[in-house]
């Protein structure tokens, strides 16, 4: 890594805490990636303003104030009449702020990453924020917080304290947002906005991505096209709950506005304590909805997911073949079922612990972390050797942030949960939260998932589960005057639980479930290695919800799961060519277990599993080009393509009969135009005819592929097809 290089030092920087503001004239600050450029300016007195936010500029000095600039980060009482990023009442009771710029600095904290740092100062008081841009130059991303500290006389109370404020003067605006529910995640709506404000927003603390993620698409040019136009991508980096603001004003200005929620959150600041924001990370395209997401992609392979250059393991889980229902000797067949099919992980879920309370359903036993012996007579450890016998690696479920009533951890510790004083336990999924904010609960779950790792070396992965969220918001640990700060401090503790256990167990892979998706962020993703985006493992609401969650994350973190029909959740029946045609198009794993199926299923699904493999780093590490949407066609189709454009793999979805055939063309995308392809058919249906077989083995160019496309017909619902192509030499 390259040293760190100090190239931007304003001088007066150190003198912020003397005076109230210096005199430093016209500023001009330009945040750049390749291709996007932000530009701040200060006016005469000071106050900073962003001036323009887009392609990238060969001459941001250039930039002029506009008729109408938008501050930073506009504070309550002194932003006239717009949404407030900054509510903050001084020790005085003084309700407004006026920040002016004191100085700024550019750092290279990595090869191809700058930081900008920007300091202002309450014109009055000694009350500072400072401004912090990480910019990924290769990636086209922009990482966005603040820090807030004073150093007044008394305490400051925190009411809004956005991680950032963006402003747009364009004629119309388009947003599209990501919601849904438990077993039902990520879908996407976009509507126009018009005047007023629209809130995407969560106030569940934990899961907080259970009911509206904190993602969204902004459109400049009309309604967001995939190849075309103008778009902003953005989302936050924060597992509580967040909020994201569109203002509309009356001269048809936006702004966004995005942070923690302030909902029921107030802070009280000390002197000289910092309050530091989670990361607003986004970027702008030019050419559609594809670039944003193929710009994130990119930065969390390197940045936004744990080791993402390492490839992901396929594993068979027991879960839906057993649910709680299990012994050592039905686990131990599955474990040589696991190795016989080729999978390389074998995850034992919930319901091996629990000794007075056994968890033999969700009613009990959570937060009582030792093995039940009834269950499981010799203990991990024998299941951790039986995996390594049959070549296999061995992972366990975890949910150490939750506890049953029915306890022995909550007979003895009723004061580490959240709850209210005089209130009657409110409960989901018969559970409760531990207080994160509370240090001796933060050691107790770290001392879980460590004693795990530690006594059994052999674990090599871990799911981390929290299946609720927060109701009865009380803290037993944080003082009468700081109650509200619970929605922030629990995070803070999840957060530095989660970084002790990375510090001890670099290696170990860790999936983040949360009941399915309830934290897809990219504060926690750092940590862990994949995602369990849905509980929901029917292959066709997978095709809607993996499509809305690749807009932002990348597959090879996206664990998608082979399961048992009729589905355990939807009850539809769909073909094993199906369900793993689509599992295959993210990470592979499998619930429907080897013992369940005929000979000829499980012939087909051995085949599938290798063929997965020849085809995974394309997957996992190619770039994704979005090609038929599940929400305006019957057929869905998307690809991936290899760095180099020597390989690439078409999945393609029927999902509705069409009576007289399908016949869209899939026109690809991403190809070298210069080179010949030849066409393979992944994972065929032993035995069936396929309107595919016609183009089995033929070679065409890139150039005719990117134009004319690839023709066959698809019949019926449910019909799949994997094409891959390889660049001839």
């Amino acid at each position: 890594m390259k040293q760190t290089r100090i190239l931007l030092l304003t001088a007066l920087l150190s003198l912020t805490n003397l005076f109230p503001f210096t005199v430093l004239g016209d500023e001009v600050i330009a945040i750049r990636t390749k291709d996007t450029e932000l530009v701040l300016r200060t006016d005469e007195h000071n106050y900073l303003y962003q001036v323009y936010f887009g392609e990238r500029l060969d001459h941001p000095e250039q930039m002029h104030m506009t008729a109408n600039p938008a501050r930073v980060y506009p504070a309550f009482g002194t932003s006239y009449y717009n949404e407030a990023a900054l509510h903050a009442v001084h020790a005085d009771g003084n309700t407004s702020t006026e920040l002016a710029y004191t100085g700024h600095a550019v750092e290279e904290v990595q090869e191809g990453v700058l930081l900008t740092t920007i300091d202002t100062r309450d014109t009055h008081y000694p009350f500072f924020v400072r401004f912090f841009y990480q910019s990924y130059y290769e990636d086209n991303v922009i990482e966005q917080w603040v820090e807030i500290r004073h150093q007044e006389e008394g305490d400051v109370m925190l009411y809004q304290f956005a991680s950032a404020h963006l402003h747009f003067n364009e004629p119309v605006y388009h947003v599209t947002q990501f919601h849904g529910n438990w077993a039902d995640e990520m879908h996407m709506v976009e509507n126009k906005l018009t005047r007023g404000q629209k809130v995407l927003d969560s106030k569940l603390g934990i899961r907080s991505n259970q009911f509206a993620h904190s993602h969204f698409l902004l459109s400049l040019d009309g309604p967001a096209l995939e190849d075309a136009g103008r778009v902003v991508g953005g989302t936050l980096a924060w597992p509580g709950s967040h909020r994201i603001l569109f203002d509309v004003d009356e001269v048809e200005e936006l702004q966004l506005i995005a942070g923690i929620n302030p909902h029921a959150s107030w802070y009280r600041l000390e002197k000289d304590e910092v309050f530091e924001t989670p990361a607003l990370l986004y970027t702008f395209s030019a050419h559609g909805t594809g670039e944003v997401s193929r710009n994130f992609h990119r930065w969390a392979m390197k940045h936004g997911v744990y080791r993402g250059d390492r490839t992901r393991l396929t594993l068979l889980n027991n879960w839906e073949a057993t649910y709680f229902d299990f012994n050592q000797e039905l686990l131990s067949e599955i474990i040589g079922d696991a190795a016989e099919m080729d999978f390389e992980l074998f995850l034992l879920d919930d319901g091996w612990f629990g000794t007075k309370h056994p968890r033999n359903s969700d009613h009990a036993g959570l937060g009582d972390w030792e093995v039940n012996r009834e269950k499981l007579p010799d203990g991990i450890g024998y299941l951790v050797e039986e995996s390594h016998k049959n070549g296999i690696r061995f992972g366990l479920w975890l949910e150490p942030e939750m506890v049953n009533p029915r306890s022995e951890l909550y007979e003895n510790h009723p004061d580490w949960v959240i709850g209210q004083p005089y209130r009657d336990l409110h409960l989901l999924r018969n559970q409760l939260n531990l207080d994160l904010a509370n240090p001796e609960v933060r050691d107790f779950v770290f001392g879980v998932v460590d004693r795990y790792l530690s006594d059994y070396p052999g674990i090599s992965y871990i799911k981390w589960d929290a299946n609720r969220f927060i109701t009865n918001p009380g803290s037993y640990y944080l003082p009468p005057q700081d109650q509200s700060h619970l929605w922030i401090e629990n995070v803070r503790g999840l957060m530095s639980v989660l970084e002790r256990v990375r510090e001890k167990h670099p290696e170990v892979f860790m999936m983040v479930c949360s009941g399915g998706g309830g934290r897809l962020d990219y504060a926690t993703l750092p940590y862990f290695d994949e995602f369990w985006i849905s509980d929901n493992t029917d292959a066709l609401s997978r095709v809607f919800i993996q499509w809305g969650t690749t807009f932002f994350y990348p597959a090879m973190a996206l664990a998608s799961h082979v399961s048992v029909v009729p589905n355990h959740i939807t009850q539809r029946i769909t073909p094993l060519k199906f369900r793993f045609d689509v599992a295959m198009s993210a990470k592979l794993g499998m619930d429907l277990q080897p013992r369940d199926m005929s000979p000829e299923e499980k012939a087909f699904s051995k085949n599938a599993i290798q063929e997965y493999y020849k085809i995974r780093d394309i997957v996992q590490f190619g770039e994704l080009y979005r090609l038929l949407s599940p929400y305006t066609n019957d057929r869905a189709a998307m690809m991936y393509v290899s760095d180099q454009a020597d390989r690439a793999v078409v999945f393609a979805y029927q999902l509705k009969k069409a009576i007289q055939g399908n016949k869209q063309p899939l026109v690809l995308k991403g190809l070298d135009p210069d080179k010949n392809y030849l066409l393979r058919e992944v994972n065929k249906d032993p035995g069936s005819y396929s309107w595919f077989t016609p183009l089995e083995g033929k070679v065409y160019s890139g150039d005719f592929l990117m134009k004319y496309g690839l023709r066959f017909v698809m019949y019926n619902e449910y019909d799949s097809k994997i094409i891959e192509l390889t660049a001839q030499p």
